[in-house]
């Protein structure tokens, strides 16, 4: 029989975190649940899991910065992306009526999403937790009748919640990116046509834009760029780019030329786009 492969997920299951780990590498998986990031990526390194799902973007709270750290500090590598739809739904015990609830728990970013839909209801006591998933379980074990929490779908089904008011997020098209991160950085033979890199540039005028002009004159396809103080050092930045290609050997010419013009050039990894909300 072969073995599932397990994926460490910040959260507990039904998160969103282990949603993601479900579209990108289907259900049959075996869920570790992290107190928090840098609980996966020690759960990668010591071998109790074979990937991590990690948030890196949402497309209305932003990027997740301190986890493009974890991901250079561990050294992974990039394995692949995945984007999920943030639908947020009210969710109580069987039975539980509405106008009973006297609070309304669930992720502080969450709850900011969701804030037009809770500000109709000036009654209701905002508790914040760490995880959207974690409020709904304790609605369960404690059987709270007074509480409702803000989850996903999948939560309501494992901990036997009802919905009982769908998609109240304010902006329905929102959305969070998710890395998946593996220990080595292996070629994989498979089809690549993006990559994930990280470096820096002296400090002097269009130093920067050297770099970037290597990729339009080279049609390699500039996607995103983050960047962040290196730790200590004033006037210094880490610049993360996602680049996108369809000519491979373009791509190989870029990062030939790159080299040249940066310092601690990294390529965090190179996979397959995979953008489809």
């Amino acid at each position: 029989m072969k073995k599932a492969i397990r994926v460490a997920i910040q959260g507990i299951k039904a998160s969103f975190h282990e949603e993601a780990a479900f579209k990108f590498f289907g259900k049959d998986i075996d869920t570790i649940e992290c107190n928090s990031f840098k609980h996966t990526c020690e759960a990668l390194e010591k071998n109790d899991a074979d990937f991590v799902v990690m948030a890196i973007e949402n497309s209305i709270a932003g990027s997740l910065l301190p986890n493009y750290t974890l991901i250079r500090d561990y050294n992974f590598a990039i394995a692949g992306e995945v984007y999920l739809p943030i639908q947020l739904h009210l969710m109580a015990l069987p039975g539980v009526k509405f106008e009973d609830v006297k609070y309304v728990t669930s992720h502080p970013i969450a709850i900011r999403q969701c804030i037009d839909f809770i500000d109709e209801y000036p009654h209701l006591q905002v508790v914040e937790s760490t995880d959207t998933a974690a409020c709904a379980k304790k609605i369960r074990d404690e059987e709270l009748k007074d509480t409702v929490a803000i989850a996903n779908t999948l939560a309501a089904e494992l901990y036997g919640l009802n919905i009982i008011e769908r998609r109240i997020e304010s902006n329905k098209k929102n959305y969070t990116r998710f890395l998946i991160l593996k220990r080595d950085k292996s070629e994989d033979e498979k089809t690549i046509n993006k990559a994930s890199i990280c470096f820096q540039v002296s400090n002097h005028v269009g130093a920067l834009s050297k770099v970037l002009n290597i990729f339009a004159e080279n049609e390699v396809n500039l996607t995103k760029i983050q960047s962040m103080p290196v730790l200590g050092k004033r006037n210094e930045y880490y610049f993360y780019v996602d680049l996108e290609w369809k000519n491979m050997e373009n791509y190989d010419t870029v990062v030939r030329k790159a080299v040249k013009y940066t310092a601690n050039f990294n390529i965090m990894g190179e996979y397959l786009k995979n953008d489809k909300v």
